[in-house]
C-alpha cells in the first residue's frame, strides 16, 4: 500500500475506534435527557400515581445510603458505614452540638439488577459521611463530611471509567449534597438539613454565594442537575399525626440553582416494605416519553435494602 494512503487509513481506523468507543461508553450522557427530566418533574402534581415496576434486593452490605446517580447503564450510590454514632453534648464544645463520632465513606456501582461492581471508600479523618452526589457526564461529584452540623467537608470526583478519586477542594461546613451547575461551571451544595444552599468556584472551590432554602416542606437530602440551570432534589420530613404517631413525609422539587426559589414542589407518600418514604435518600430519574421512572433505595442495610423502581405518567 502506498506510504500516504495507508497513513491515512491508520488515522481513520483510530478515528472510527475513538467514534465506536465514544457512542458505547457506559458514561455517555446527552443535554436532551436532562432537560426531559426537568420538563417532567415540573409537571408533577401531588395526584400523580406512582406505581412499583421492580422490587431488587441489594445483597452487600449497603449500610446508610445517601445520594444517588444514573451513569449510563450503573447506578452509582453513596453510603455511610458507621463505627461509632455521634454523641450529643449537654452543651456545645468548639462550636459543635455532638461529637464526630467514627465511620467510613463509601460509593458503590451497581448494574440495574443490583449486583454490585465496584466499593470506593472515600472521605478521611473525621469526614466519612458522604452525601447527595451528581454525575456531569464526566466524572461523579461526591461531598464527604463530618457527621454533624456546621462542621467540615471535601468534595471529591470520581472517573467512571478508571474509578480514579480526586479531591476537587474543602468547605467549612456541612455539605450534605453537590450538584455540577454545567450552566454557571459552578457547584451548587446544600448544608445539614438542605437549610442552606452554598455555591462554590468549581476550580478553587471558593464559597461566592449562601442563601436560605425558601422551602420549609422537606429536607432536601439528594440533588442533581437537570438541565437549563435547575436541579431536581429529594428529601424527607418527620412528622406526627393527630394521635402522635410519627410518619415519614416526601417530596420532589424541582429548583432553579442560581436563585434557589421553586419551580415546582410536591409531596410523595410511597413507601418501602420498611415503611420509609421513598424519597428518605438515595433518588435518581429517568424521563422518556410520557413516563417518568424514579430509582430509590430508602432502607438501610441492617433493614434489608432493595432497589425501588416507581413509574408514573406525565
Amino acid at each position: 500500500m502506498n506510504p500516504m494512503r495507508r497513513g491515512a487509513a491508520t488515522v481513520l481506523t483510530a478515528a472510527l475506534a475513538l467514534t465506536s468507543l465514544a457512542a458505547a461508553s457506559p458514561v455517555a450522557e446527552g443535554r436532551g435527557r436532562l432537560d426531559r427530566e426537568a420538563a417532567a418533574v415540573k409537571k408533577l402534581t401531588r395526584s400523580n400515581a406512582w406505581e412499583l415496576e421492580k422490587s431488587i434486593d441489594l445483597k452487600f452490605d449497603t449500610f446508610h445510603m445517601q445520594g444517588m446517580s444514573l451513569v449510563g447503564e450503573h447506578i452509582w450510590i453513596s453510603s455511610v458505614e458507621i463505627i461509632e454514632p455521634t454523641t450529643k453534648y449537654p452543651k456545645p464544645v468548639d462550636g459543635m452540638d455532638r461529637s464526630p463520632g467514627k465511620g467510613r465513606g463509601h460509593v458503590f456501582v451497581v448494574t440495574r439488577d443490583g449486583e454490585l461492581v465496584k466499593d470506593i471508600v472515600v472521605g478521611e479523618g473525621d469526614m466519612h459521611h458522604p452525601g447527595g452526589i451528581d454525575f456531569d457526564g464526566k466524572r461523579v461529584w461526591v461531598p464527604v463530611a463530618e457527621y454533624r452540623p456546621y462542621s467540615k467537608a471535601v468534595v471529591y470526583t470520581i472517573d467512571p471509567r478508571t474509578y480514579q478519586v480526586r479531591e476537587a477542594f474543602r468547605a467549612d461546613d456541612h455539605v450534605g449534597g453537590v450538584v455540577h451547575d454545567r450552566r454557571a461551571k459552578k457547584i451548587a451544595a446544600v448544608t445539614w438539613g438542605s437549610r442552606e444552599f452554598l455555591t462554590f468556584k468549581k476550580r478553587t472551590g471558593r464559597l461566592v454565594d449562601e442563601q436560605r432554602n425558601p422551602s420549609a416542606m422537606v429536607d432536601y437530602q439528594d440533588c442533581e442537575y437537570s438541565g437549563a440551570g435547575t436541579m431536581i432534589c429529594t428529601g424527607i420530613t418527620g412528622l406526627k399525626d393527630a394521635d402522635g404517631k410519627a410518619f415519614e413525609l416526601g417530596g420532589v422539587a424541582l429548583l432553579d440553582i442560581r436563585s434557589g426559589s421553586l419551580i415546582n414542589e410536591v409531596p410523595v407518600q410511597v413507601y418501602s416494605n420498611n415503611g420509609h418514604v421513598v424519597t428518605r435518600n438515595p433518588v435518581a430519574f429517568q424521563a422518556k416519553g410520557s413516563t417518568l421512572t424514579m430509582f430509590s433505595a430508602p432502607d438501610d442495610g441492617e433493614e434489608g435494602s432493595e432497589l425501588l423502581v416507581h413509574t408514573t405518567q406525565i
